[in-house]
């Protein structure tokens, strides 16, 4: 993902140093002190290593409908991407006392519904699933991040790092428009539902465990107001919007 494709969360700046405070300015061995933001963390880890190990699979599945032996390859390479970033995840959670398979089990019914309600029909919504779907999630997880203690911060950015997924999406669909304009209102539309039920879901994970929610509403040290929830879903819809540009579609 380009610059420009990412929101611009204070705490990912690289032009803006931020000068963290409370929890973010704490390492994992201080924050983790507090029961109720251990837990919320933990909940955190898992939905990503969870996320992350759908997304391997889901990669995986897509190769199947690349029309080239060149975009399988290129889709392989990308799921690999994503495993590693599962073990990161996946190890972590083991060097901080947790089962990750008891962490992310919470969130496997969220996330396997929002990718069974998702399934792509075709390689081109595949991509546009991969490029739109995935980077609303990521977005949502980088304005978490800016609230979180500086280990697990570091570690959460780093896995949210783009596999080469967006300008090989960006390059696919936009020669397919090209090819027939046609192929972009179905895109368009399909990108629309993506976004809603990618920021249903979200919500739903987030009011389903309560260490996350409180943390988000600001209970939890330096969580989120119930005003900045607001700015923060506004960014993430801008961020979408620039993200269909890019791909030569309508929001």
């Amino acid at each position: 993902m380009t610059t420009s494709d990412k929101p611009d969360p204070a705490a990912d700046s690289k032009d803006a140093p931020v000068e963290h405070t409370g929890v973010a300015a704490q390492d994992w061995a201080t924050a983790s002190a507090d029961p109720q933001y251990r837990a919320a963390v933990v909940d955190l880890l898992g939905a990503l290593a969870y996320g992350e190990l759908a997304a391997f699979e889901r990669l995986a599945e897509d190769a199947k409908l690349a029309p080239t032996l060149a975009d399988k390859a290129e889709l392989a390479k990308m799921a690999s991407a994503e495993f590693h970033h599962f073990e990161q995840l996946r190890d972590r959670l083991k060097s901080i006392g947790e089962e990750p398979t008891q962490a992310m089990e919470p969130f496997v019914a969220a996330l396997d519904g929002f990718h069974k309600q998702t399934a792509p029909s075709d390689w081109l919504e595949g991509l546009v699933k991969a490029y739109v779907g995935d980077s609303i999630a990521s977005d949502f997880y980088r304005e978490v991040a800016a609230r979180l203690d500086s280990d697990t911060r570091e570690l959460v950015l780093a896995v949210l790092d783009d596999t080469g997924h967006a300008g090989f999406a960006v390059e696919k669909v936009r020669a397919a428009i090209d090819a027939d304009p046609r192929v972009g209102g179905r895109l368009a539309l399909w990108a629309r539902r993506l976004m809603g039920e990618a920021l249903s879901q979200s919500q739903r994970v987030v009011a389903d465990r309560d260490a996350l929610s409180t943390m988000l509403v600001g209970g939890v040290a330096d969580g989120f107001d119930l005003a900045e929830v607001g700015r923060m879903f506004s960014r993430i819809t801008e961020a979408h919007t620039k993200r269909m540009a890019a791909l030569g579609l309508a929001a």
